[in-house]
């Protein structure tokens, strides 16, 4: 068995703030990662904030619940902001103002963006709110409320506790930034299994907030409490600066047995937990595959170093291990895995110590040698007999799927503590077996392997409601034999189960069902065949809307109050920050697995031919359009706004631009609007409209085109709607293309050397030897939208200065014509 697992160094920062008619998502992402009740510009009092927790068979439903009061003689605006761990589900909001309830409802997000739009067009003050960050999404809205009233905002949430390493964790992110009235963290744990250990800790209980941390622990149960006092609060006695900044931290684990581990049915549905104690550590044979291209230089390159040292130390002794390297060449520290001794461990240490960053990147070669690696000790009877294989990924590239480790003061730490869940192997090819006529939608019921500190969770909607017993077998592999594990369960009556309703939630394993069904089927649609991602997709958005969860494809739609002194023109947009510089230019380079990227500044108005083949007659022009007025330290940006393309021997003409779009053919206008998905065929050419985002331009027998409609808030007192092209199927050119990309449709080659510090840590400089030129270059990245048109995906660049001069042919001003559809 060969697993590979990815770390992808990579920091983000997008965020957005909005009020009005309020739309929950899962996309975008935030840095910034406090939990907050913000106060704008007035005398408003947050007097309460509670977070009530109830947690059953590792299902927690949590409930946080924020008052706030405004005391001033005007109405005041405020805004309640909270993070929530990145694998919970939203399933509720409500916001109460001067005795109005509003509630939110979860929709398709698209028809709630649809009400989001709508609400935007009644003059209602409309938000979009979407953020996240390592381990958390934030949730935050704001709203206006009059003069001497009070605003209630309630938000639950639910989520699966994973265990990691031993323990399972409930964690509330706590920085209310002022002294509040009533504050409180209450959690209640019922674990049938008995409750083998509990520790309650903040990140920020001192000596003297420790003894408020209140912990009552039964033989099933655990009530945890946390209230100080505003006094309590205090950093000192005189000043009003609060204590309360930082993580509040319940860990806990369950008592085990070496049985078939624990099942519970009740109404209908069952849940299953396995991760059976004392068993003895499958040995593993592990390549660490390490990046040392340009782009991991400086402080990535130190905490990888970081990083693998400590692994090591931490490898066992009937492990195998071996390092390869890779930049733009592959090279390994020997030529085969070799055994975790005290000697070798010390030879790979010096040899970390000594791994530096150079050239261009190619992960896919170093990945397939590290698969070969393992296959011919395999084959060559190098490894156990009974041992897991996996490669570990250490690189800034972006995979297709992984853990994900941010570049941060700690990132060699989230390094370590990725491997240390990996590190110990207990059992491979976990099969778990229910009986087939009594199952009904059942999750993922195969697993690879099981880890040490880890657990399986196995949950399915029973067909037949009057089981007497329900048999389970679980076979795997382990370190020395196959191992069966074999029991039974039995249906128990819900009131005795659960004589104490404080400790729990409706149906909660119904829930916990649908919950780990959702986040499967989510994964599947990423990865799975493409055939099938329709009818899984549909499959999680219909569960999605049952059970009234916010996932990826769903939004939570409320509409809020509008003051007078709120109206429309109060709506907050993010600042464009990833492609709001001048027209940009990505060139993927496949064979070297790499890309190249330019810019192009010049006026206004300027119309570049980015694309002419004088054999086929295709051609594509571009226009460029300003920002609406130069924003203060700025320089003026510029984008494309229109494009015209022209195929001349199917005598076809298209212009896009951010207003409209127009098919000009056989002396007939035809005029589609951005505004509704369409689909317009023709003998020359198709068109796909999708709605306010994207249209693709399927020319007969040739090459396609995509044009991204990137909307700016229009009342932006800078930017403006913009365009952008990207090119499938270039291969359909003659060979003869040229123009700004047309250039590029075709093999390319070059090298980069003689890397070294630039002005902007993180972003090294480097030399370039490419068409007989030799150019400096600086490692970087660029927004590409072709796969992704709402979010993007960042692409690792070498960046050519000077408008690329030097890499395009000739000069940037050669490329200039008179018009829109000029073929010559």
């Amino acid at each position: 068995m060969l697993e590979v697992r990815t770390f992808l160094l990579l920091g983000v920062c997008i965020s957005t703030v909005t009020h009005g008619a309020l739309v929950i998502s899962r996309d975008a992402m935030s840095q910034d990662s406090q939990s907050e009740t913000k106060l704008l510009k007035g005398r408003v009092e947050v007097v309460s904030v509670k977070v009530n927790s109830k947690v059953a068979y590792r299902f927690a439903h949590t409930v946080m619940t924020s008052v706030a009061v405004n005391r001033a003689n005007t109405s005041k605006e405020v805004s309640f902001s909270v993070d929530l761990p990145k694998t919970a589900f939203i399933t509720n909001f409500t916001m109460e103002v001067e005795g109005k309830l509003y509630v939110g409802e979860v929709k398709e997000k698209r028809q709630a963006k649809k009400e989001y739009q709508a609400a935007v067009s009644r003059g209602q003050t409309a938000g979009l709110v979407k953020a996240s960050g390592r381990k958390m999404e934030k949730f935050s809205v704001a709203v206006n409320i009059a003069a001497n009233s009070q605003v209630t905002f309630t938000l639950t949430h639910e989520e699966l506790l994973q265990r990691i390493k031993g323990k399972y964790e409930l964690m509330t992110r706590v920085v209310p930034k002022q002294l509040i009235q009533k504050f409180e963290i209450v959690a209640d744990i019922y674990e049938p299994q008995g409750i083998a250990y509990l520790d309650a800790h903040g990140t920020f209980v001192t000596n003297d907030l420790l003894p408020l941390v209140e912990t009552t622990v039964t033989d099933t149960k655990a009530h945890v409490s946390f209230s100080p006092t505003m006094e309590q609060q205090r950093k000192c006695p005189d000043c009003d600066g609060t204590l309360l900044d930082g993580d509040f931290f319940i860990k806990y684990d369950v008592n085990r047995d070496q049985g078939i581990g624990d099942i519970k049915i009740v109404n209908g549905y069952f849940v299953h937990f396995f991760a059976p104690p004392d068993l003895p550590h499958v040995p593993k044979n592990v390549v660490f595959v390490i990046d040392i291209s340009g782009s991991m230089s400086g402080t990535k390159m130190q905490q990888t170093r970081e990083a693998l040292l400590t692994i090591l130390d931490e490898l066992n002794e009937d492990d195998f291990f071996g390092i390869i390297l890779f930049d733009h060449s592959i090279s390994r520290m020997k030529t085969s895995l070799c055994k975790a001794t005290e000697e070798n461990v010390m030879a790979a240490k010096d040899f970390v110590r000594q791994i530096d960053s150079r050239g261009s990147t190619n992960i896919n070669d170093a990945v397939l040698d590290a698969v070969n690696m393992l296959k011919h000790d395999i084959a060559n009877n190098l490894l156990p007999e009974r041992s897991l294989s996996m490669i570990i990924l250490l690189t800034d590239g972006q995979p297709n799927s992984g853990r994900r480790i941010y570049e941060d003061s700690d990132a060699a730490l989230q390094l370590q503590g990725f491997y240390s869940e990996v590190a110990s192997p207990l059992l491979s090819e976990v099969y778990m077996h229910y009986p087939e006529n009594a199952v009904d939608m059942l999750t993922k019921h195969h697993f690879k392997q099981l880890f040490n500190g880890s657990e399986i969770v196995v949950a399915g909607r029973l067909s037949e409601n009057d089981l007497e017993n329900f048999l389970v077998e679980v076979s795997a592999q382990g370190m020395e034999q196959d191992l069966t594990f074999k029991g039974q369960a039995t249906t128990l009556d819900w009131n005795v189960l659960f004589p104490d309703e404080e400790y729990i939630f409706g149906d909660f394993i119904e829930r916990l069902w649908a919950y780990l069904t959702i986040q499967q089927l989510l994964i599947k649609k990423d990865s799975g065949p493409a055939e099938e991602k329709a009818n899984i997709t549909a499959h999680a958005l219909e569960m999605s809307l049952q059970y009234n969860f916010v996932t990826p494809l769903t939004s939570m739609v409320a509409t809020m109050p509008q003051s007078d002194e709120a109206p429309e023109d109060t709506f907050i947009a993010d600042k464009l920050t990833e492609v709001d510089g001048d027209p940009h230019f990505i060139i993927d380079v496949p064979k070297q697995n790499d890309s190249l990227c330019f810019n192009i500044d010049d006026e206004p108005g300027t119309i570049f031919n980015l694309v002419r083949d004088t054999l086929s007659g295709v051609v594509v022009n571009g226009q460029t359009v300003g920002d609406k007025k130069l924003e203060p330290g700025h320089k003026l940006n510029t984008y494309f706004g229109r494009f015209g393309i022209v195929h001349q021997k199917l005598r076809f003409k298209l212009e896009v631009t951010t207003e409209i779009i127009t098919v000009l053919q056989d002396g007939t206008n035809t005029s589609l609007p951005w505004s509704s998905t369409q689909t317009l065929k023709t003998p020359s050419v198709d068109l796909d409209v999708t709605k306010d985002r994207s249209l693709t331009v399927s020319l007969k027998n040739s090459v396609k085109f995509i044009i991204i409609l990137h909307r700016v808030w229009k009342k932006h007192p800078y930017h403006r709607d913009y365009l952008g092209f990207y090119t499938l199927d270039s291969h359909l050119l003659s060979p003869s293309v040229h123009g700004l990309l047309g250039q590029f449709y075709h093999d390319l080659h070059f090298e980069v050397e003689e890397l070294h510090k630039g002005d902007t840590p993180d972003k090294p400089d480097a030399t370039m030897r490419v068409k007989g030129s030799e150019l400096s270059v600086t490692r970087g990245w660029q927004r590409d939208f072709r796969w992704d048109v709402k979010n993007g995906e960042n692409v690792p660049c070498w960046f050519i200065h000077s408008n690329g001069t030097g890499l395009i042919d000739g000069d940037a001003s050669d490329y200039k014509v008179s018009g829109i559809f000029k073929t010559s």
